[in-house]
């Protein structure tokens, strides 16, 4: 053979000839591939440390719920009046809950069980926010894809994977509806944006079809239903409408209203509510920006000119008259107070205590956005730099996602699970701007350095290069660290079982819930009716099958103003309260003894509020329980009414004599570190049942009316 004829052979990788179109395929592939495990593994800490079971509160009712689904199927799930919830008053199940979660879960459930494979349906309950993680972190890589390169989305695929701020609603156990709220977000985004590319109805009608998953899976769907009409608002101000806008945007919201009005508990709302009335704006304008587009294509322009100002006030006072009407006859319903919350940060604490008791719903910290998205926070201004150095419809979007959420999330700390993946993408983009930019600037070989004339004006160009290159790889290690710690000691501990250190470092368990609901459901009659706060209602309905008469739905505030009134009321007053609402046991939590913060004493103030919100609870007044010096205290200094109320003494009773700490009083409280001033009283009309080896729950039976006689 000649040598004119030689070819010069394949590239190698790892041994197999590829060229670099696969290899860079292949990586791609492994790159992601490593982040889906790593985004499914890592949130498996809870299930080694402790075992497979579900965390917090609403998950225990979506676990029962679907539970139900699984067993009984769809039909009898859709139509199911749980009794067991809200006595006397009862829930409708099908038409109160977004039923995506349940629905995929019995799905996951079905499919398995069809292939054989056996298992229970409350691992398929825990698993299930991991298994979802992954599936988002493969749609951040699209959706950043679409928006800036390849490499970018490799990025924001491996950050999303570990970032503690998703992280915190995902891990194995936390089965809620952001588990897979947020892959349908990401999904819906990602294809709004190849639907806005290519103007394809196709596109648009697969959008709209995860935004009706969207809808069935979680209430924050109308963050979508404002944030994608207000991105195509924008494209008009900006004059970027065009045809392909359009189409996009009519097929999304025409076809999503109606699969969203498919979810009994959405129903007519897309029509009537406000917090949708700005998707219909849109739509309203899409056509007459199309109608006056054709109308200046056949005048001309100064028959145009009169045109367009004539019915532009017309339409303008119309449009005004017309939504006046609606409201004021109440076919358009007001804003919820969640969503004022959201607008005023104040709004819930003067108006709706009920909604700012919720500690999902205080103001976020500086230090949590740290703390959940740590270099995040300075990267994030990056991307936004380079988004807006190449503004493009699919770069407006992203724009607007990223100032919207950064400013819900700063009202309401739930919303950082909102924040953290646009975090994510604009981390990635920035991070693979600034490598990409850098790396050009590094020569890597002698050669190199030598073929090259040095650049007058940036003598120490690859010395720069090395030191930023070496920063970025530093930072990226650190936020790596970072998301793993927290991930491990502060989002994988769940709130059923508790642990802390002993003091030769090891770990102590407190099971006293489950204990305690064990203790209800063998030891109790199978009508019995058990009142507590309604943080606990949840818990006690799957694990202890006993009716409650609050619960985490929170939908009705005078039932739950009325057990607030009897927890804050004297033993006398409280008693009526209990007969009334036919209460067989009350159940309270306590961490005095074992230092546990999150306990009903703490929460007592809310109690307070909530029960003097309504009308039969206008005798009680927060300042009561104050000391004249404005303190909230459970010592001898302590108001006399906190002293002697129901909470007060089912907390401390025979409390007085137990010691918890060396060198203290007996009575002495760990968690507001002062000794109790009521000690020695006895209970009239309650008596203890059962109270939990740590004392973190005691259960008291409400005792019967005196048998009179004749």
């Amino acid at each position: 053979m000649k040598v004119g004829q030689l070819t010069s052979p394949a590239p190698s990788f790892m041994g197999i000839r590829m060229n670099y179109d696969k290899q860079d395929t292949f990586m791609k592939l492994l790159i992601l591939g490593c982040a889906m495990i790593l985004s499914f593994s890592t949130r498996l800490f809870s299930v080694l440390r402790f075992e497979s079971v579900i965390h917090e509160f609403d998950p225990y009712f979506n676990y029962r719920t679907t539970r139900f689904l699984a067993e009984e199927g769809f039909y009898n799930f859709h139509n199911w009046f749980d009794d067991r919830a809200w006595y006397p008053l009862g829930r409708i199940i099908g038409g109160t809950i977004y039923p995506g979660l349940m629905v995929t879960s019995a799905a996951i459930y079905h499919f398995l069980h069809f292939f054989h494979i056996t298992i229970d349906i409350r691992n398929v309950c825990v698993f299930l926010a991991p298994l979802f993680s992954s599936l988002t972190t493969l749609v951040t890589y699209h959706f950043t894809k679409e928006l800036k390169d390849a490499g970018s989305g490799l990025v924001a695929a491996c950050m999303i994977a570990i970032v503690p701020g998703y992280i915190s609603r995902s891990v194995a156990g936390s089965y809620d509806n952001e588990g897979i709220a947020i892959f349908c977000m990401l999904l819906t985004y990602t294809l709004w944006i190849k639907a806005v590319k290519t103007g394809s109805v196709m596109w648009a009608t697969m959008c709209a079809l995860a935004y009706f998953y969207m809808v069935s899976s979680w209430g924050g769907y109308v963050f979508l239903i404002n944030l994608i009409p207000l991105h195509v608002l924008m494209l008009m101000i900006g004059g970027r409408f065009s045809h392909r806008i359009y189409v996009a945007y009519c097929t999304v919201y025409c076809l999503g209203t109606i699969l969203s009005m498919q979810i009994s508990f959405v129903g007519f709302q897309p029509i009537q509510s406000s917090e949708h009335m700005a998707a219909l704006g849109v739509f309203g304008l899409c056509q007459i920006h199309a109608f006056i587009d054709y109308v200046r294509s056949r005048l001309s322009k100064e028959y145009f000119n009169i045109l367009f100002r004539t019915l532009a006030l017309l339409f303008g006072a119309t449009l005004l008259t017309v939504g006046a009407v609606l409201s004021a006859t109440g076919k358009i319903s007001p804003w919820t107070g969640r969503f004022y919350s959201l607008l005023d940060p104040s709004y819930a604490k003067n108006n709706i205590p009920i909604i700012a008791s919720v500690s999902e719903h205080q103001p976020t910290t500086w230090s949590s956005f740290y703390f959940d998205l740590q270099m995040l926070v300075f990267m994030f201004p990056v991307g936004m730099y380079y988004c807006f150095t190449k503004l493009t419809d699919a770069n407006i979007f992203i724009i607007m996602y990223g100032t919207t959420s950064l400013y819900f999330s700063g009202v309401m700390v739930r919303l950082m699970l909102v924040l953290a993946p646009v975090m994510c993408i604009l981390s990635g983009i920035g991070i693979s701007s600034v490598l990409m930019a850098y790396m050009k600037n590094l020569e890597i070989s002698k050669h190199d350095k030598k073929s090259k004339k040095t650049d007058a004006n940036y003598p120490i160009k690859n010395e720069v290069a090395t030191v930023v290159i070496l920063l970025m790889s530093l930072f990226l290690m650190t936020y790596t660290f970072h998301c793993t710690w927290v991930t491990s000691e502060a989002y994988s501990s769940p709130s059923i079982v508790l642990s802390a250190r002993a003091g030769d470092g090891g770990r102590i368990i407190f099971d006293d819930f489950r204990e305690a609901y064990y203790w209800l459901r063998h030891n109790t009659a199978e009508d019995a009716k058990v009142m507590s706060w309604w943080d606990y209602g949840y818990q006690i309905t799957a694990m202890a099958n006993r009716t409650i008469l609050v619960d985490n739905n929170t939908w009705n505030n005078t039932h739950i103003s009325r057990v607030g009134q009897a927890m804050a009321s004297t033993e006398d007053k409280a008693y009526e309260i209990m007969r009334e609402l036919d209460v067989d046991y009350v159940l309270v939590i306590f961490g005095g003894l074992t230092g546990y913060s999150s306990d009903d004493i703490n929460k007592f103030l809310w109690m307070v509020r909530i029960g003097g919100s309504t009308d039969r609870g206008r005798h009680i007044h927060e300042h009561d329980y104050y000391t004249p010096a404005g303190e909230f205290r459970v010592d001898r200094e302590g108001s006399s009414t906190l002293l002697n109320c129901l909470m007060y003494k089912m907390c401390y009773y025979r409390f007085g004599q137990v010691y918890t700490e060396a060198g203290k009083p007996t009575g002495y409280d760990r968690v507001r570190n002062a000794e109790i001033g009521n000690k020695d009283f006895e209970l009239d009309v309650l008596e203890e049942a059962y109270t939990t080896e740590h004392w973190l729950v005691r259960i008291y039976k409400v005792k019967d009316l005196e048998n009179r006689g004749i």
